[in-house]
């Protein structure tokens, strides 16, 4: 690991474990990467509880156990234990399509604190072939009502996009009547196999001021009862979000087989080489590793971002967003109206008038 001299850096707020690239559904949405990680180089029990350890030793707060589908790893119950022990409050991000009344029972006596349950859609019909799995609607539903059941505080996330995008009125009243206490309603992000789809998923301007709309009203109706975050495709903006707070600011993601990253998707970004948790202590890589540092902060921005006034607030946008439309991780996010590369995502928007091509579903090779 290249090391870099740097003044100290405030520990990450999250850490983001993926336990897993296995996963029982297909969505052709999903972030992870196009080559999925193999079982045999998982992380195993020892080493997941040493960087828990590690990160609540750093001042991280939450860990959010995810995947893939994190309920795959028999060891999620001792993980979740572990991470009681060290002061984390633990979120499972899980499809739900695997839970039972053990199993829950099992992780709240470990010491969860909450549950993001995920839903493809409304309608069973259009949320299992979004999902690739047939019967997934009822064992989420199920896995739902076994969660408020057990008094467990349950968040509720619907992916949203081309195909699913008029229906954010029922997710919203869907997630109410569930008895979520947030309900997410996140636009597709086009990185992995949502890049892939991109032309697929990508909704229309109408698309995307109906959505908008229906939770602005949403909201009015479930103000005090029930939060709703709303996180919109960067595409149809004039200037990009933070993404993930900015560049090794707040979060911290540990990949399946132990590569520490700044974010979910900064794997894709060519020529970096990122620190493994097997090798190098997680406060070491947080606060030293060139990786963590390469985008941090200002400095290494494009002329056209260091004169702008908003660049301690969207710390320039998305890298991975940057690679993917211009090519190039250090250009200006072209999502920025100022970006040299903006009609890239002009162009996008325009695709996005036209007829839908066919999904392409993730492969769950591994």
């Amino acid at each position: 690991m290249t090391v870099v001299a740097a003044p100290v850096i405030a520990p990450p707020m999250s850490l983001l474990a993926e336990l897993t690239h296995r996963c029982p559904l297909a969505c052709p949405y999903c972030s992870n990467p196009l080559e999925l990680e193999h079982t045999a180089r998982e992380l195993d029990t020892a080493a997941w509880k040493r960087v828990l350890s590690e990160a609540a030793d750093l001042g991280v707060l939450q860990v959010h156990f995810s995947g893939g589908e994190p309920m795959v790893r028999r060891d999620l119950e001792e993980l979740v234990r572990h991470a009681r022990a060290v002061d984390l409050y633990s979120n499972l991000i899980t499809s739900g399509v695997t839970l039972t009344e053990g199993r829950l029972a099992a992780l709240i006596e470990a010491g969860l604190d909450h549950v993001q349950l995920s839903f493809q859609d409304v309608d069973a019909d259009s949320a299992e072939r979004i999902g690739g799995l047939r019967g997934a609607q009822a064992r989420k539903l199920a896995a739902a009502r076994m969660i408020r059941a057990a008094d467990l505080a349950l968040t509720v996330n619907f992916v949203v996009h081309r195909e699913n995008v008029a229906n954010v009125g029922a997710m919203i009243e869907l997630a109410a009547e569930l008895g979520a206490r947030r309900v997410e309603i996140a636009h597709t992000q086009y990185y992995g196999w949502g890049l892939v789809n991109r032309d697929a998923l990508l909704p229309s301007a109408a698309q995307l001021e109906a959505a908008t709309a229906a939770v602005e009203a949403a909201r009015l109706r479930h103000a005090g009862r029930m939060a709703i975050d709303y996180v919109t495709p960067d595409y149809h903006a004039t200037q990009p979000k933070p993404c993930m707070g900015g560049w090794a600011q707040r979060f911290v993601n540990i990949s399946p087989s132990g590569l520490a990253l700044p974010c979910h998707a900064a794997e894709t970004i060519p020529g970096m080489l990122f620190p493994s948790v097997r090798e190098h202590a997680l406060g070491e890589i947080w606060q030293h590793s060139e990786a963590f540092n390469r985008f941090r902060g200002t400095d290494w921005m494009p002329a056209e971002c260091r004169s702008c006034a908003l660049k301690e607030r969207d710390w320039g946008g998305c890298r991975c967003q940057a690679l993917a439309l211009a090519g190039d991780a250090a250009a200006a996010d072209p999502v920025c109206e100022r970006s040299p590369h903006h009609q890239r995502v002009l162009a996008a928007l325009a695709a996005s008038e036209a007829p839908a091509p066919e999904l392409v579903w993730r492969v769950n090779r591994r």
